[in-house]
């Protein structure tokens, strides 16, 4: 275990780098939705929260996905915005409050398109909008976005990356995975329209390259942009935009050439391969075919995979030393670059220090109930009630 902990040490706190952002080392906290931010501001506790994180030895922290200024970008009326003097004044506390740890800071900017949960939106009336108005498993009502819809959407990036990099943050993290808007373009599934915003895979990135054009111009060249995209979604886990890397080469140059300065390859287990006959990643194969850095992230700190439906309010994740070795060896070849961990964080505010010290034994597991609250590392860890609602995966 010793000789675990010091390579964890020498991997994970030296400097890191992703694109223009250098950061202090090569940790960062994924962004995951807290639900603390009622009509989109953020609690009060909000900052410490982050802080924390910060305090505890993650050297990039990334805000959970927080909406842009269009009236049926947010996921719930819960999430944070990423407008408005009030929500943003709150931004910059917590801007002030990670600085404040010597740690950089990102905000990942959000529109759910027709994941949208209606019922738990600021105006519940309002349909939700995508692509087109199919969605696997989504709440109805949805329509699909018109020419003038669309070019709103885009202005809105554009401002709400303005505002956070007036408000401070050191770069931006574009949420284009897991199924929602950007990504229901990428999927034929949510994807069935029969005009220019359709076609081949790179053709069905238009809207995604042109968002990402449109948050470039607002922000300037030299401002870092990130990219987090995924092959699985939320409705479907098995579900993949490109079955080689020949496929996925020009998704991803696209992207580049609308102005990306590195990417967020999400998998929900960083240590599985992303294609036969190959041990990288999503995000070794990313780097490999870009030459851009990248993130990987999924189930890091974790001794177990959740139930592959989803968390249940029963189900637990004991935090350990599962495939650190794993990781080790991927960041001593240069497969990725930074790598991003979730739910162990929630439970362990300090683990990038407690793992680099091989205290493996005092990490507490992740109980889904610790969403519930933002002092999550304090939820009794006694057993659940049965039968408890389902709750989404992170």
């Amino acid at each position: 275990m010793a000789d675990l902990a010091d390579d964890l040490r020498r991997v994970l706190f030296t400097p890191g780098r992703l694109g223009p952002l250098d950061l202090p080392n090569r940790v960062a906290m994924s962004p995951m939705s807290r639900y603390q931010s009622p009509l989109g501001v953020p609690a009060a506790g909000v900052p410490e929260y982050y802080r924390r994180r910060a305090a505890g030895g993650v050297g990039l922290v990334i805000v959970e996905g927080s909406a842009i200024p269009h009236s049926t970008s947010a996921y719930s009326r819960n999430i944070p915005k990423a407008h408005g003097a009030e929500a943003l004044a709150m931004l910059r506390k917590v801007v002030d409050a990670v600085h404040g740890e010597g740690s950089r800071i990102a905000l990942q900017l959000w529109h759910a398109g027709l994941a949208r949960k209606p019922s738990d939106a600021e105006d519940p009336d309002e349909a939700s909008v995508g692509p087109t108005a199919h969605f696997p498993g989504g709440e109805q009502p949805a329509r699909a976005l018109t020419e003038t819809d669309i070019a709103d959407i885009i202005a809105a990036y554009g401002e709400a990356a303005a505002n956070a990099r007036a408000a401070g943050f050191d770069a931006i993290n574009i949420h284009g995975a897991h199924g929602y808007l950007i990504d229901q373009f990428l999927w034929p599934v949510t994807n069935t329209r029969t005009d220019s915003w359709n076609g081949t895979l790179v053709e069905r990135a238009r809207f995604g390259v042109e968002v990402i054009r449109e948050m470039r111009r607002r922000v300037g060249p030299d401002f870092p942009l990130m990219l987090r995209y995924s092959q699985w979604k939320i409705p479907d886990y098995r579900a993949a935009l490109a079955q080689t890397p020949a496929e996925l080469a020009p998704l991803l140059e696209a992207f580049v050439d609308a102005g990306i300065d590195a990417f967020d390859a999400s998998t929900r287990r960083f240590w599985e391969p992303a294609f036969a006959g190959s041990d990288l990643n999503l995000a070794g194969w990313t780097k490999k075919l870009t030459g851009k850095d990248t993130m990987s992230v999924g189930s890091v700190g974790l001794d177990q995979s959740l139930d592959p439906r989803g968390m249940r309010g029963q189900d637990q994740a004991a935090a350990g030393q599962a495939h650190m070795a794993d990781l080790v060896k991927m960041l001593d070849r240069g497969d990725f670059d930074v790598i991003a961990a979730g739910r162990v964080l929630l439970a362990n505010p300090e683990w990038p220090r407690l793992a680099a010290e091989g205290r493996f034994a005092e990490l507490r597991p992740f109980d889904p109930r610790m969403l519930a609250t933002l002092e999550c590392s304090e939820v009794e860890l006694a057993p659940a009630e049965p039968g408890a609602a389902p709750i989404s995966s992170l």
